[in-house]
């Protein structure tokens, strides 16, 4: 098995558990503000990977926290839109990052291979078909498209910045860690004590709202934090240290077809034949993205 195959293999697992975190935080969404779903979540998974910035050195660290800062605002658009649309429609519209990579490679000269412009063709085919679901656009939406360029603009960066480090997992920590300080300021600045919590509770009784909030979603925060995000973040960062940006694009949106096969089973949202002809839509285009892919040398990079 090639380095780059794991690699795919690698973010195809990352892809399938990324598809448990949009039911999993539209179901926190009815609790916690937006922001504080991603401090809790990043957080937790910032203590468990803290080990790894021992003796780290300033450049993994000037990485992460450039992609920790970019992956926080995509977290953000991301969550505030899925507040206010489906599970599945904001799963549809996130997905179109698969555009975005594409783009920024053709805006600096460098044409997608043919393969890739194939899947990308089957990869939106099956996006519409998944999870269009009719209705006028709206500020969620609006706000999960901004997400979408957001993501876009952070796989090609990750595949740079990966590419590059000395230590995978120090500059997957940094990232980490940067996200839930850059939760922490905007908590601070904007939402405590209050946010979208009555404005009849005062400050302590706004801080039992969370500690409440935190012991009934205990096991839902600890997967997000633990499975969701310490352990498949480093996961994303080591197999796109193998493999492409575009080839990353496409094998991501299969992640759609995975959160509406989650939601059903975890909000009730149902899959329609017209979704299930996305899902094997969005599985061709991933064949197709690694149909007759050139040979490469394996990256340098190893986990620690």
């Amino acid at each position: 098995m090639t380095h780059q195959f794991r690699g795919i293999l690698a973010l195809l697992l990352v892809t399938l558990v990324w598809g448990t975190t949009f039911p999993a935080m539209k179901d926190l969404t009815v609790y916690f503000s937006p922001v504080w779903i991603i401090f809790l979540r990043f957080a937790l998974a910032a203590v468990l990977l803290a080990p790894f910035l021992y003796k780290a050195g300033r450049d993994d660290l000037v990485s992460g926290g450039l992609l920790g800062v970019l992956l926080f605002f995509c977290y953000v658009f991301q969550v505030e839109g899925l507040a206010l649309t489906t599970s599945n429609r904001n799963a549809f519209i996130c997905g179109l990052n698969v555009l975005v990579v594409p783009l920024l490679g053709v805006v600096a000269g460098k044409m997608p291979e043919k393969r890739i412009a194939y899947a990308l063709l089957l990869a939106i085919a099956g996006l519409t078909a998944l999870c269009w679901d009719g209705g006028a656009w709206g500020r969620g939406d609006t706000l999960a498209l901004v997400g979408a360029f957001a993501f876009g603009v952070y796989i090609k960066m990750m595949e740079f910045r990966t590419r590059r480090a000395s230590r995978l997992m120090t500059l997957t920590a940094a990232q980490i860690v940067t996200v839930a300080l850059c939760a922490a300021l905007w908590l601070l600045a904007r939402e405590v004590p209050r946010s979208t919590i009555d404005a009849g509770n005062d400050f302590a009784n706004y801080w039992t709202y969370i500690a409440q909030g935190i012991g009934q979603h205990g096991i839902n925060l600890a997967y997000l934090g633990v499975v969701a995000t310490a352990a498949i973040i480093s996961l994303q960062g080591w197999g796109q240290a193998r493999s492409t940006a575009n080839e990353a694009a496409v094998i991501y949106a299969f992640e759609p077809a995975a959160a509406a096969f989650f939601a059903f089973f975890w909000l009730g949202e149902t899959l329609t034949a017209r979704g299930w002809m996305g899902a094997v839509l969005l599985i061709a285009g991933m064949i197709v993205s690694q149909w007759n892919a050139a040979p490469r040398p394996a990256a340098s990079l190893a986990p620690e």
